[in-house]
């Protein structure tokens, strides 16, 4: 009779009758079966949680190695473009005029009406406005002339060698029977950067604000 055979023959309603290989294997089976089902519910359970936090942070720190090594590859090319925005900032900056050379600057642009053949009418530099860095200079420019020196005048303001900005353009005849004679009424606007001393000034004034807007804030709280 074959093994098969003589678990087949096993009376599952008498397992003290069973042979002594046979019993010991059940024990031992469920012996197994126990400590897996303990294992699971005691320390699998508790513990997973513990390691998919793990693998979480894993992925994280993967993905910031990986960037953290694409910036580290490529620190000579950020640092040769932070070279090139330093020399374009730089070019930019020269660009605007000191204190000392704004009366200068603001000659060459009416010369450039002058010289575009316009005819004048008001030149009426405002207050300046302080920014971080720089001052906005807005000019109330009114000039008669025609399409051409128009564009002209343009042509010149573009070509200067500092920063001007033309705004809020209107056009409109001059004379109801002229066709020729046109009225151009612009704000330009040029910038000067501000000295050391100034950017101080402006950031005190800036501070003082600042303490007395919470000041107002703390007392209407």
């Amino acid at each position: 009779m074959s093994v098969l055979d003589d678990l087949r023959a096993l009376d599952p309603n008498d397992p003290g009758r069973w042979p002594l290989p046979v019993r010991a294997g059940v024990v031992g089976i469920a012996f197994v079966a126990m400590l897996g089902a303990l294992f699971y519910f005691l320390v699998w359970n508790k513990q997973k949680p513990i390691l998919d936090q793990r693998v979480q942070q894993e992925q994280t720190l993967r993905g910031e190695f990986q960037t953290k090594h694409s910036k580290a590859a490529n620190l000579a090319l950020y640092e040769q473009q932070l070279a090139d925005i330093g020399r374009s900032f730089g070019a930019l900056l020269r660009q605007l005029p000191g204190k000392t050379e704004v009366p200068s600057l603001l000659v060459d642009i009416s010369q450039v009406g002058v010289a575009s053949g316009l005819q004048e009418k008001l030149f009426q530099p405002a207050p300046e406005i302080k920014k971080d860095f720089y001052a906005e200079l807005p000019i109330k420019i009114r000039l008669t002339g025609s399409y051409h020196q128009f564009g002209e005048f343009v042509s010149g303001i573009a070509a200067l060698p500092r920063i001007v900005t033309l705004h809020d353009i209107a056009i409109a005849s001059a004379e109801k029977d002229s066709f020729d004679q046109l009225t151009l009424d612009l704000t330009g606007k040029t910038y000067r950067y501000l000295d050391e001393e100034e950017i101080a000034v402006a950031e005190a004034d800036k501070r003082k604000a600042d303490q007395v807007n919470q000041a107002v804030q703390g007392g209407a709280e």
